[in-house]
């Protein structure tokens, strides 16, 4: 094959003439959701690191043994360490919304697949919190003292009902907090790609 051959195959398998761009008008409907997502995103990072510092500040300041401290701290920073994993993966989806070559609607397509992936991403955040709210009650029934200890089937009590209560309230504010700042964005976009799609 010369490249003559080459060049008229390469203009006829060119498929980013077959995708059509979006008119100017279409893209300011678009970066209006998509940066109220942005600056939603910014404001929960920046409030999350808020917590966490005022959370330490506590611990540094309240009055405890060494153990409780300590095992206070190892779980906050355990905490930190999974959060960091998934802001780093929100951190991702916020990159691409500020991609100039979004541009198409094949773009604004895996987009919204990245928002659906992303929600995933957001509940099972919430819901990874489990574990340490639990293992931070027993450290807190373990340490703080009482007048009257508690006994085993208290304890047991206590953590179970805790357990009962707190997953599907961490679920549903998990959806309610993200159907609050992020889904009737998503859902503005996925109306106006409709529009475009016809």
């Amino acid at each position: 094959m010369n490249i003559d051959e080459l060049k008229n195959t390469w203009n006829e398998d060119d498929l980013f003439e077959d995708t059509p761009e979006i008119s100017i008008e279409q893209k300011n409907k678009i970066n209006l959701p998509l940066e109220k997502i942005r600056k939603n995103m910014r404001m929960e990072l920046w409030s999350t690191i808020g917590i966490f510092i005022f959370v330490f500040a506590i611990i540094t300041l309240c009055e405890g043994n060494f153990k409780f401290k300590f095992y206070l701290s190892i779980l906050i920073g355990s905490m930190v360490f999974v959060t960091f994993f998934y802001y780093s993966q929100f951190f991702k989806l916020y990159r691409n919304m500020s991609d100039p070559a979004m541009k198409t609607l094949d773009g604004l397509k895996d987009l919204l697949n990245q928002f659906k992936l992303n929600k995933q991403y957001y509940l099972s955040f919430y819901l990874s919190f489990v574990p340490f709210l639990v293992c931070e009650l027993i450290i807190v029934l373990e340490f703080i003292p009482r007048p009257v200890p508690l006994s085993d089937v208290q304890i047991a009590s206590i953590l179970i009902i805790t357990l009962v209560i707190t997953m599907p309230l961490l679920l549903v504010i998990g959806k309610w907090w993200f159907r609050g700042f992020y889904g009737k964005y998503i859902q503005n976009i996925e109306h106006l790609v409709k529009e475009l799609d016809r």
